[in-house]
């Protein structure tokens, strides 16, 4: 997906709100900055002394591994710029979302491990720091002939880098991953199909949201649809329908880090029975059953196509989507698109936050090299640059490029902003967590189904005691 956004007239103040309000809550939410912890590293850092120089490993080669993704096309146009400033070369090897966790799962066991991956700051990263498969950052971090002093870690907010510090809670754990794109959960309208169909009101509640959505899949002829949302049994779903349950999970009510909102305080002790799970979970599972016939096949390439191709009147997903859909050389529907926070649950609650990261390997050669190519692609120039492309810089500091702030949509800015005024983390900082999602996932398409959602939890809560046996 080509993400290269059209530009807009600047509204330098409130995006300067909305990126204020991020970084503002996810520092509230740690009461502190960002902090490194402490370790030892490679012999690339022991070795390292002098000033600080770009063109410390001129001439060395290093592999480098990506998602497809907005953030992927953005460092495509700029690498040419690292190799010249440093006089590295970088092998890049990118891969579509469907094929990159299981090439990287593999890759980093081998002998031939990636230098600088995307590693999603969740349960994977947990993963891998549990089999011992990840560089720790800290000692480059904290070695001054290794890291500018222009690169000033302490801009990213504390709230975004804490699910990539391992052992997760531990008032000593290591950095081991940089955010590189945030994503919140927001709602996507066609403003055509909603002027058409709903006389130009966008739904403000859930309820009334799934009940517009099926009102137009009825009236569209299979031609226009109410509801394009990912429906496929797939583990990716984790984070779009923790952002459903985290709109019906009262503001005022607490979530407990590792576990989020799907455990009571140990593993061994799940609350999918909870009613403001069941009814966050059911309203997704109504949005699948509002949406085409193929809508157990959709994952997140069809329902942005879809959507993109004016085929859809909602969709609620990750914001990065949202420069594509303006892109007018990828989607029929630029300048034609609605922004929304997720229509209001039952109760006051809020949004879901995440985060993709970049990562070394434990098992590369050239770190030193490695860590170069992983400082250039997030100090302050480059974090804004390439989110341009994500619509979700993840440092303070964005706040004040003019380039960043004038590419994106006013709207869209608006929206984040007050979506970032309550957004909490979707992350579930677990290894192997992937089968306690996908019983999750099975009890959303049994509901979206037909049966009861209440039933279909019930032994769900219990399938999830055995899945993570």
């Amino acid at each position: 997906m080509n993400a290269r956004t059209r530009l807009y007239p600047a509204n330098r103040r409130r995006a300067l709100q909305a990126v204020a309000a991020l970084t503002g809550l996810a520092l509230a939410a740690t009461g502190c900055s960002a902090g490194m912890g402490g370790g030892s590293g490679s012999d690339d850092v022991a070795d390292a002394s002098g000033e600080f120089d770009w063109k410390r490993y001129d001439g060395q080669e290093i592999s480098v591994m990506l998602n497809e993704h907005p953030w992927t096309t953005g460092i495509k146009e700029h690498l040419a710029e690292f190799e010249e400033l440093t006089g590295i070369e970088v092998s890049l090897n990118t891969y579509s979302e469907d094929l990159y966790t299981a090439k990287v799962e593999q890759a980093v066991r081998s002998g031939s491990a990636p230098g600088v991956y995307m590693l999603p700051m969740d349960d994977f990263a947990a993963t891998q720091y549990d089999a011992d498969l990840i560089e720790p950052l800290t000692p480059y971090l904290e070695n001054s002939s290794l890291t500018s002093e222009e690169y000033d870690f302490d801009d990213f907010p504390s709230g975004l880098v804490d699910p990539g510090r391992f052992p997760a809670g531990d008032a000593d754990a290591q950095v081991y991953e940089v955010p590189i794109a945030t994503e919140s959960y927001i709602l996507f309208y066609n403003k055509q199909i909603v002027d058409e169909y709903l006389g130009g009101v966008v739904p403000e509640t859930m309820d009334d949201l799934i009940a517009a959505a099926e009102k137009i899949t009825a009236e569209g002829d299979g031609e226009v649809f109410g509801s394009v949302v990912r429906g496929v049994r797939s583990d990716g779903l984790r984070d779009t329908i923790t952002g459903m349950v985290l709109n019906q999970w009262p503001l005022d009510r607490e979530i407990e880090a590792p576990f989020n909102v799907w455990f009571d305080g140990s593993w061994d002790d799940p609350r999918l029975t909870d009613p403001s799970i069941v009814k966050g979970l059911s309203d997704y599972a109504s949005l699948i059953a509002a949406g085409p016939s193929n809508r157990f096949n959709l994952d997140w390439p069809d329902a942005t196509s879809l959507f993109a191709q004016g085929k859809a009147a909602f969709f609620i997903d990750a914001s990065v989507f949202g420069p594509g859909f303006e892109d007018p050389e990828t989607s029929t529907v630029s300048g034609e698109v609605g922004y929304a926070a997720i229509p209001a649950g039952d109760v006051e609650g809020s949004a879901g936050v995440w985060s993709w990261g970049l990562a070394m390997a434990k098992n590369a050669e050239n770190k030193g090299a490695s860590w170069m190519f992983l400082q250039w692609a997030t100090n302050k120039e480059m974090t804004a640059k390439l989110g341009a492309y994500t619509g979700g810089a993840p440092r303070q500091s964005s706040a004040s490029d003019a380039a960043y702030l004038e590419s994106l949509n006013p709207e869209f800015i608006d929206v984040t902003t007050d979506v970032a005024a309550t957004a909490r983390t979707t992350a579930v900082l677990r290894a192997n967590w992937k089968p306690g999602m996908l019983v999750i996932v099975d009890g959303i398409l049994a509901v979206a189904n037909g049966d009861d959602p209440e039933q279909t939890f019930e032994r769900a809560n219990e399938q999830m005691k055995s899945a993570l046996e």
